[in-house]
């Protein structure tokens, strides 16, 4: 058994030490040097350059080392037939909950504005609520996404979820589901932070519209994809004040250019895709769990729907 791996963190070493200790009869090669393409039976990468999946005629599986698959199902040389699993935990990301936490209490407690109101030397009173008393809404709730709204609703905050397909309330948190409800989602959702996957169909989801159908005075955190932002239909929410302020830790050009609008926007919180390190070695026992499953002909766990895009 062959396993090609290309990662973008850590050290060659160091995944070959974890692989060792964790399944010593795995042949683990690190691209380029892949040896003879006939051998490999498993890729672990974000992604791998254009047309290099076609090259492994014997390919089994695709682990996705990014919680996002997208790179790989939007790539065409990816065999049809062969699963994609992700190397992520199913339980969430701690980190994710930790920067999620983070921006939800800046917002909450309007630090933007007293921060603008530090650089005019202003001293300013602004509402103080408890967070039972604020309604925070999360757009994704899957692994990263319930393990992130779970967190908010620990610390007290109104937490709701809104998804794809309806499902039931978990641990009290209220559930929206599909287009039909997102309007009343974002409409008590005095945060809101998104946790989406990128699809066609949530590509550009906050957009002009969105934005009015949250309350005045709302906020909203971004830590999904870049495209999921209408940047300039944002822009327009901010400066008409409907929306009192954005922090945005993902965009679709990456790094964002300097002359991007977005860095200096005042109501604005630019983040340089600083919400986690993603780390080796937990993913390496998932990683073997999956390729023995795979040889075991067992069911094969934490596997992403290509329909739906995750």
């Amino acid at each position: 058994m062959a396993l090609l791996l290309n990662f973008f963190f850590g050290k060659p070493d160091e995944w070959r030490q974890w692989f060792a200790a964790e399944m010593p009869e795995l042949d683990v090669r690190v691209w380029p040097d892949t040896g003879n393409r006939e051998d490999i039976d498993v890729v672990a990468c974000g992604s791998l350059p254009e047309g290099a999946f076609k090259t492994f005629p014997n390919l089994r599986l695709v682990v996705s080392l990014l919680a996002g698959p997208d790179a790989i199902l939007h790539d065409p040389a990816v065999p049809k037939d062969v699963p994609i699993v992700r190397a992520g935990d199913p339980a969430g990301d701690t980190m994710m909950n930790e920067v999620t936490l983070l921006h939800v209490l800046r917002h909450h407690r309007n630090m933007p504005a007293y921060a603008a109101a530090q650089q005019r030397a202003e001293w300013i009173s602004l509402p103080r609520l408890p967070a039972r008393e604020r309604k925070v809404g999360v757009m994704g709730l899957g692994a990263i996404g319930l393990a992130a709204a779970k967190t908010l609703k620990g610390i007290g905050f109104q937490v709701a979820g809104w998804v794809r397909t309806p499902r039931p309330a978990p641990d009290g948190i209220e559930v929206f589901a599909g287009k039909g409800q997102f309007p009343a989602f974002l409409a008590r959702s005095e945060i809101v932070v998104n946790l989406l996957p990128i699809t066609p169909e949530t590509e550009n989801v906050l957009d002009a519209k969105a934005f009015a159908a949250l309350p005045k005075g709302a906020s909203v955190v971004n830590l999904g994809r870049g495209a999921h932002v209408v940047d300039a239909d944002l822009i327009a929410a901010l400066d008409s004040g409907h929306l009192a302020a954005a922090t945005l830790d993902v965009f679709r050009k990456e790094p964002l250019p300097s002359d991007d609008p977005l860095w200096r926007h005042p109501k604005i919180t630019v983040m340089p895709h600083a919400s986690r390190r993603i780390e080796a070695r937990p993913m390496v026992p998932r990683i073997c769990d999956a390729i023995r499953r795979l040889n075991a002909g067992r069911p094969l766990e934490n596997v992403v729907d290509r329909a739906r895009g995750y």
